[in-house]
């Protein structure tokens, strides 16, 4: 999964803070896996994985009608989102700064559960793993095996450049990151705020 990712629209915790105290219309939508989410949330948060909300980004964007504040762990899907809202249409979505924990840590009100790994974590450690595997097979068993560092290294190198991340979407999909009632589309939706009425807002 890619680090330190370019993120061209963002806010702080500060900011999300003083814009929920003043009433200010913000949706803050949480990009993570829906483990994640139940391990810790912004309180009031949506929760929309990110691969929910890319393939129905258009639909999302056109029921989202004012700021969206995006989180994840480091940003870095959650700057996936905002580019793919963005490509739809939807300019005022912006990457919250240092994520869910960052909010806490400002004073921002969250909601805890089970404490579990973040996706981010788990993929240092399957690929640090995987490099260390190689490294030392390669040493001790066949010299063939080290190809399995090269192969792990193109493919963080890839993620960079792309900022995707496929060992993160493999390791969302197994049983320790899933949450026992998945998001689906209409679920999802279902947590959004309703669009408000154009002609009550004038009145």
């Amino acid at each position: 999964m890619a680090h330190g990712p370019t993120i061209l629209k963002s806010v702080t915790a500060q900011q999300l803070l003083s814009w929920q105290q003043e009433h200010e219309d913000v949706v803050v939508i949480d990009v993570r896996s829906a483990a994640e989410f139940a391990s810790q949330h912004i309180r009031g948060a949506c929760n929309v994985p990110l691969p929910l909300l890319s393939e129905h980004a258009g639909e999302f964007a056109s029921r989202l009608h004012s700021r969206v504040v995006l989180v994840c762990q480091s940003g870095a899907r959650a700057e996936q989102a905002r580019q793919r809202l963005n490509g739809v249409g939807l300019d005022a979505a912006y990457v919250l700064n240092g994520g869910t924990a960052g909010f806490a840590d400002g004073g921002g009100a969250v909601v805890s559960g089970k404490t579990r790994w973040d996706l981010e974590r788990q993929v240092r450690m399957t690929a640090g793993s995987l490099v260390l595997l190689g490294l030392t097979g390669g040493r001790f068993l066949s010299p063939k095996i080290r190809s399995l560092a090269g192969v792990i290294g193109a493919g963080l190198t890839f993620s960079a450049a792309t900022n995707t991340c496929a060992m993160g979407t493999v390791l969302s999909a197994l049983p320790w990151n899933r949450a026992q009632d998945e998001h689906t589309r209409e679920s999802a939706i279902a947590q959004l705020p309703p669009r408000r009425d154009s002609t009550a807002m004038a009145s």
